[in-house]
């Protein structure tokens, strides 16, 4: 439970954009984790890493992220996907966090994004947030690597997916506003988008 909590509590961390602060208090749950062999530990035990991999990526500590992630993906094998006191964890949820650790850390690294998005989308039956966040962290890789048209698809799809999530996303906001600046997508589709998500606002 202390895990869950500790998971639940980066919200905090990332909303104040305390990046290190958070990766300290995520490093200090994990240490705490109980080890075990039943799902549920290990479920714990990868929620933890796959958060503090993105923390670490939003704080740009390209090793820190990388070492995260790579014990989520580790962890992330060695159970089926499920939710776990709460939380949903396993290969498919380590995936969607992969992008989203390639677009924390910057221009530098959305080309591992866009792989992991060409050659995989998140299956229908995990949590609505998690895969249009999936779609709205690959929009912002496509816009960053000069493919606007792929960007504004992104984006539909996650509406499609979770409209409320989408709507609310600052970087959807951001993202449209920028689309419609570059003007490089079907102009009326993109316009009603952006005022649809008070773009730009």
């Amino acid at each position: 439970m202390d895990a869950t909590v500790a998971y639940v509590r980066t919200e905090t961390f990332f909303a104040a954009r305390a990046h290190a602060a958070g990766l300290r208090a995520l490093q200090t749950a994990i240490d705490k984790a109980p080890t075990g062999r039943d799902d549920a530990k290990i479920a714990a035990r990868g929620a933890l890493h796959m958060r503090a991999a993105v923390i670490a990526g939003r704080a740009g500590l390209v090793e820190a992220a990388s070492h995260h992630l790579a014990e989520a993906l580790r962890l992330g094998d060695a159970v089926p996907e499920d939710v776990y006191h709460g939380t949903a964890f396993g290969p498919d949820n380590v995936r969607i966090h992969e992008v989203s650790v390639a677009v924390s850390l910057g221009r530098d690294q959305v080309h591992r994004a866009l792989d992991v998005a060409n050659e995989w989308a998140p299956p229908h039956d995990l949590p609505a947030e998690r895969r249009s966040g999936f779609y709205i962290e690959v929009a912002r890789a496509q816009l960053w690597s000069g493919l606007p048209r792929d960007a504004f698809e992104s984006l539909k799809v996650a509406r499609h997916i979770a409209p409320q999530h989408t709507r609310d996303h600052p970087w959807v906001r951001e993202d449209a506003a920028t689309l419609r600046r570059l003007r490089r997508a079907d102009a009326e589709s993109l316009s009603n988008f952006a005022e649809w998500c008070h773009a730009g606002e």
